[in-house]
């Protein structure tokens, strides 16, 4: 069964989520970015999403976290709850 650890930002605005974005391109850490910004009850936690199985978020979410490389962080991406970031920590199959 696959399993996935990551974590994410939500904004309100892709504007926003693009501000977020570059300060990560320009060497801010991820976990204290959602602490700052995040919109999500998740940010006390830099955003951690723990881990969960395929099917347990965001349907636009799913293709970041069965695909992205591990580390490299997306988006933004749109869902009903605003705009996203995600970072994939770790994809493990446990058979």
């Amino acid at each position: 069964m696959l399993r996935i650890k990551a974590r994410h930002i939500q904004v309100s605005t892709p504007e926003l989520a693009n501000e977020v974005m570059v300060k990560w391109q320009q060497g801010a850490d991820f976990g204290e970015l959602a602490r700052s910004y995040s919109e999500c009850p998740t940010a006390r936690q830099g955003g951690s999403l723990g881990e969960f199985g395929p099917g347990h978020m965001a349907p636009e979410l799913e293709p970041v976290f069965l695909q992205g490389d591990i580390g490299d962080v997306y988006g933004p991406v749109a869902t009903a709850n605003g705009y996203h970031l995600v970072e994939v920590l770790a994809r493990t199959d446990y058979a």
